[in-house]
């Protein structure tokens, strides 16, 4: 009951409200008010659907929960036929009809009601603005519909089919374009150009995909922005600047830009060597400054022609000290070295020989790095070396090789020492079995200063073989070819070294040499000193014994008053000459260092007076003995005043003049690399030579005169006088003049010429032992002398010297038999 009396509320407040609301639509006659949507009034108690709507119950009903639904025309048995290329549209209560997609009615309206009103057909959408196509898509009509398709370079847009985009051929990952090009891409397609630095093949246009491009040389070209005052390197596709050698970037000039702006510095950063005042030297350091930086032939020509000039006219270099000109030659072939290679990598590529007209020759291989043989040079010098070793570690561009070639420099090497290896050494003294102390050398090639990119040569990775044009010269005992170089010494000068270097051969006048490291090379002929240990003992023992004598005889000659006269007075400054002139040459004749200096040409001076001093004294013994023997009754003789004056006074004018002389040659008189006497150039040997020559042919004539007329006075004096006798006499009288008279010199004449063992041993061992066989004739073989002796030894043992003694001398013989008697007792 109570659910009955609840639903009865609920259908009155509902009918109420139906009844309000649709009081103001209703007439004023009685209709029910609680009619459904979509629904209309027949009466106060009932209600029927719209058209197009229809109720769940009956057409017309009075149920108020009765409701009107639409009816689907289209879908509902027997339904809206709309006709071909049509759909029906169903709306709420109704229904209309339209074209399929892709169609439309001939009239242009929209929609229509029946079949008969049908009039579709296929509509052109690719006509249609704005396009159905978008972004370069291409339209293509189809029954009912119409497809959208890109051109080449574009494709649809996966979530929108009628957007056409761009393809980016050069990300795609497969570039259609030469290596040797960049792709730049376009709309809806590409295009194929030339890298910077890289121009078309000739033939090759600019193309999508058929440019083929080559590296152009922008600096042959002249296309680049490299400044003037620098230098364009071509690089692969693009290119570089550079300063020149001995130029630098300008300071203030920003970093930043393509080419640097250089200033020029002075020529290679020349700097004069240290200690050496020379005015020629100067004037070629001046001349070099004011050459012009232009990194071409010309300047290397102009360089070469100053260095040219420089070593044919040294000027007062010659002057100079060896050590000092030595110095000079190492500077002058460092500076040549580094100022070639410095113009050298500012040349072209390719090889390069010039040649002055002084002979002097410069070779040049520039190219790039590799790693082969490679064989280059000129008529001095040419080597093969491998063109990896070439190229310096830190060095960028082409890899230069040169060979700097002078025959000039002679000159300036002269009086160089050599510096044998010590394996060399060796191999020497085991092959002659005798000490080998040095070398004289004679320059027989060029000088010929190599050098390579590669400045670290001092043991190289694989070694370097040249071969060497020079002079022929017959080759003589203990000389032979060598290859030697320049090295520098830790003072700055230099001398010849064969280290590192060995001769392979020689022949037609070419020596094949292979060395380690680089340097300034030239084929020497090496004269070894080769000591004879016998010999240099028998000259040391024989001059310290004769010096001993000579001793002896001068305290004689001053002590001993009976003998005192003009003949004592000549052997008494024979003697002083000879014993000075030993005592130096035993102290110090020998030349350890090698080189030329002032103690060397002073006592290479001294030795020359002294022998000639000597020999002068020598000359006036046979003029003595002249007055004595041929013309001995006459009692001529010169006076001590005219002796000293002939003395020594002739020997001081020779050698005064010969000082003058060697001044004159720059010091080239006196003094050799290997011992201290006369020079051998320029015929300065024939100072000594010529007054030796002269008084040994003047002695000589004197001696086969004396020897003549002894043998005629011995005949007139005793005519039975035994043939032995007399030949004993002569015999010790001939000695005698032999040694007084200086004829045994005549052995050494040419001593330090050439070396002969036999001449040798006679005259050490004669000359040496000339202060022995003096003391010998002139104190122990004279009777006043001996009479002396025995007084002072009496003297000494303290003993009365007895009268008897000197009672048997008989002072009643003539002039002419105390002459023979001094003539039987040696003179």
């Amino acid at each position: 009951m109570g659910g009955s009396s609840g639903s009865g509320i609920v259908l009155v407040l509902y009918v109420f409200l139906l009844t309000l609301s649709g009081a103001e639509s209703q007439n004023s006659r009685a209709c029910a008010q609680w009619c459904p949507p979509n629904a209309m009034c027949v009466n106060a108690t009932a209600c029927r659907c719209k058209p197009g709507f229809s109720s769940s119950s009956e057409e017309i009903f009075s149920d108020p929960t009765g409701t009107c639904d639409d009816i689907n025309e289209c879908t509902s048995p027997g339904g809206v036929d709309c006709g071909k290329f049509a759909d029906c549209q169903n709306v709420e209560g109704s229904y209309y009809c339209s074209c399929i997609p892709g169609y439309g009615l001939t009239s242009g309206a929209e929609s229509f009601q029946n079949k008969s009103e049908n009039t579709c057909q296929d509509m052109d959408e690719c006509q249609q603005s704005p396009r159905v196509c978008r972004s370069h898509g291409i339209c293509s009509n189809t029954p009912g519909s119409y497809t959208c398709q890109c051109p080449p370079g574009f494709v649809l847009k996966p979530e929108d089919p009628k957007l056409c985009t761009d393809v980016n051929e050069c990300t795609s990952g497969q570039n259609p374009c030469h290596n040797s090009t960049h792709c730049l891409n376009k709309v809806g397609t590409y295009e194929c150009r030339c890298r910077p630095g890289w121009k078309p093949i000739p033939g090759s246009p600019n193309g999508p995909n058929t440019t083929i491009c080559e590296d152009m040389d922008e600096c042959s070209s002249r296309q680049h922005l490299c400044h003037k005052s620098a230098v364009c390197v071509n690089t692969v596709g693009s290119y570089t600047c550079h300063c020149r050698p001995g130029w630098k970037p300008k300071a203030g000039v920003p970093t930043s830009q393509k080419s640097p702006v250089c200033e020029e510095l002075p020529f290679a950063n020349l700097t004069l060597p240290l200690g050496v005042n020379s005015q020629a030297l100067s004037h070629f350091f001046n001349e070099v400054q004011k050459l012009g930086k232009d990194t071409d032939k010309d300047t290397i020509q102009n360089f070469i022609r100053l260095v040219d000039e420089l070593i044919e006219a040294p000027g007062d270099m010659e002057n100079l000290a060896p050590h000092e000109r030595h110095y000079i030659v190492t500077w002058l072939l460092f500076t040549l070295e580094e100022v070639l290679r410095a113009l050298a990598k500012t040349m072209p590529q390719g090889p390069f020989t010039y040649c002055s007209p002084s002979n002097t020759e410069l070779s040049l291989l520039i190219q790039e790095k590799g790693v082969k043989n490679v064989t280059m040079g000129q008529s001095h010098a040419r080597m093969l070396l491998n063109w990896a070793v070439a190229a310096g570690a830190r060095d960028s561009g082409p890899t230069v090789a040169g060979i700097f070639s002078s025959k000039n420099l002679a000159k300036l090497l002269a009086n160089a020492s050599l510096d044998l290896d010590p394996e060399k050494q060796a191999q020497l003294e085991l092959n002659y079995e005798r000490p080998v102390s040095g070398a004289q050398v004679h320059l027989l090639s060029a000088v010929n200063s190599v050098f390579l990119s590669n400045t670290n040569t001092e043991k190289l990775a694989s070694p370097i073989t040249f071969a060497f044009t020079h002079l022929e010269m017959p080759k003589q005992k203990h000389q032979e070819l060598i290859c030697a170089f320049w090295k520098r010494n830790s003072n700055g000068s230099g001398h010849w070294a064969t280290m590192g270097c060995q001769k392979m051969g020689s022949q037609n006048n070419t020596t094949t040499c292979q060395c380690h490291h680089l340097s300034s090379f030239a084929i020497l002929m090496a004269h070894y000193d080769v000591q004879d240990w016998k010999l240099a003992m028998i000259t040391k023992v024989g001059l310290a014994l004769s010096l001993v004598c000579l001793l002896l005889c001068i305290l004689t000659f001053l002590l001993v008053r009976p003998i005192q006269g003009s003949r004592t007075t000549i052997h008494l400054h024979l003697c002083i000459c000879l014993f000075v002139g030993s005592a130096i040459f035993l102290a110090g004749i020998e030349n350890e260092g090698g080189e030329v200096g002032l103690r060397c040409r002073l006592v290479a001076g001294l030795l020359h007076y002294c022998f000639l001093a000597a020999f002068c004294w020598m000359s006036l013994e046979g003029l003595e003995l002249y007055f004595l023997v041929v013309r001995v009754f006459q009692g001529q003789s010169l006076s001590t005043r005219w002796l000293c004056l002939i003395g020594y006074g002739v020997p001081l004018s020779i050698v005064a003049i010969s000082v003058a002389i060697s001044v004159a040659s720059h010091n080239e008189g006196y003094g050799r690399p290997s011992f201290c006497w006369l020079g051998l150039k320029h015929g300065f040997l024939w100072s000594f030579l010529g007054p030796l020559i002269f008084i040994i042919s003047c002695n000589a004539v004197i001696f086969v005169t004396t020897i003549w007329k002894l043998t005629q006075k011995f005949s007139e004096i005793n005519p039975d006088m035994k043939k032995l006798k007399k030949a004993r006499v002569l015999t010790i009288t001939a000695i005698a003049q032999l040694f007084v008279l200086g004829c045994t010199w005549v052995f050494g004449l040419f001593i330090f010429e050439k070396e002969n063992w036999l001449w040798a041993y006679i005259f050490t061992i004669l000359n040496c032992l000339q202060g022995l066989f003096l003391y010998v004739l002139h104190c122990l073989l004279n009777r006043k002398v001996r009479e002396e002796y025995g007084k002072w030894a009496c003297l000494v043992a303290g003993n009365k010297y007895s009268e008897f003694a000197s009672s048997s001398s008989n002072t009643s013989h003539n002039q002419t038999t105390r002459a023979l008697r001094a003539s039987e007792s040696g003179m």
